[in-house]
């Protein structure tokens, strides 16, 4: 009885794994497709994991790396410039993030409303395009409009219409007051096209039928969008909220850009601080201390996603993506 048992097992070994070769050979363009990008991700997001070593060294570059255990946490947590750079960074990506997703809400339910396809892809195609302009260009031509001389077509609107007088223009993105709220302004109109669309795919899956139900119940445009439109849209929301968390902590090109010595309280951030305090400091960097802030960076992050995945399970009857 027990050979015939393990010569059954044998056989349904062999046969699992002829049926998974032939599964394999069958859809091998797929898999050849997906190759180059599972060698990127292996080269450029799993081996540099092996660099975490280093934050519990004191390395150069040039000697060879000494262990120091802890010293490098002991220092960052004594930096009061490291807690404003964590906190502007919590805060400013935070808002980014929840700006961003509600204008693109807006924008995708407004488009999701225009009858006419052609109009309706010109607009989607308008909203779309500043995704794909370098953040360096996008700083270029928003440091001209909003430039406190008359060349800023800001500062020149705001003078014409006897809201502020000519000597006393604003530098929006050299002043503490106004940098944030010009850096969320800005990243609204350059992200949140691309974002409506993953919210005009969910949008485009949702049955006529349910529509055609409310309109003969009564229920007008604004209805049909409360008790059909928004609720398709809850769980998409959240997806997008708890994915963009993970990358909450990784923001660096567009403060960068941004950022100048007049807004560094407001505008530094654990990327820029980073950048700063290794090819910045005016000494020999000790590539250790900025691995030790690099990694504590990246497990907020995870304990972010954690959080808010909990968080979902709790909201959306136990479902998470996590």
């Amino acid at each position: 009885m027990k050979k015939n048992k393990n010569q059954s097992a044998e056989v349904n070994a062999n046969s699992g794994k002829k049926h998974l070769a032939a599964k394999i050979y069958k859809y091998r363009g797929f898999y050849l497709m997906f190759l180059p990008v599972f060698v990127f991700a292996i080269i450029f997001f799993y081996l540099p994991m092996f660099g975490v070593r280093y934050a519990f060294t004191d390395y150069n570059g040039i000697k060879e790396a000494t262990f120091v255990g802890l010293k490098h946490f002991q220092k960052m947590f004594s930096m009061p410039n490291f807690w404003s750079a964590f906190f502007n960074t919590l805060e400013i990506s935070i808002v980014k993030l929840f700006l961003t997703t509600i204008a693109a809400v807006v924008v995708s339910i407004f488009l999701n409303e225009i009858m006419n396809i052609h109009f309706k892809k010109v607009i989607q195609t308008i909203i779309y395009l500043p995704h794909f302009m370098s953040w360096v260009v996008t700083a270029s031509v928003f440091s001209l409009i909003l430039a406190p001389t008359a060349q800023g077509l800001v500062n020149t609107f705001l003078v014409n219409n006897g809201i502020i007088d000519s000597s006393s223009m604003i530098y929006f993105l050299g002043d503490s007051k106004w940098w944030r709220f010009s850096y969320y302004l800005i990243n609204i109109w350059k992200e949140t096209g691309w974002q409506t669309v993953i919210f005009m795919a969910t949008l485009a899956g949702i049955n006529t039928e349910l529509y055609e139900a409310a309109a003969i119940d009564g229920a007008g445009r604004w209805g049909k969008m409360r008790y059909i439109t928004f609720p398709a849209l809850q769980n998409t929301i959240l997806t997008v909220i708890i994915l963009n968390l993970a990358k909450v902590m990784n923001l660096f090109e567009s403060a960068f850009v941004l950022q100048n010595d007049a807004v560094l309280d407001t505008a530094n951030v654990l990327e820029t601080y980073i950048y700063y305090q290794t090819f910045n400091s005016g000494a020999i960097p000790n590539y250790g201390y900025t691995t030790a802030v690099g990694l504590f960076k990246s497990l907020v992050g995870c304990i972010l996603v954690l959080v808010c995945n909990q968080w979902s399970k709790k909201v959306r009857d136990g479902r998470g993506i996590v």
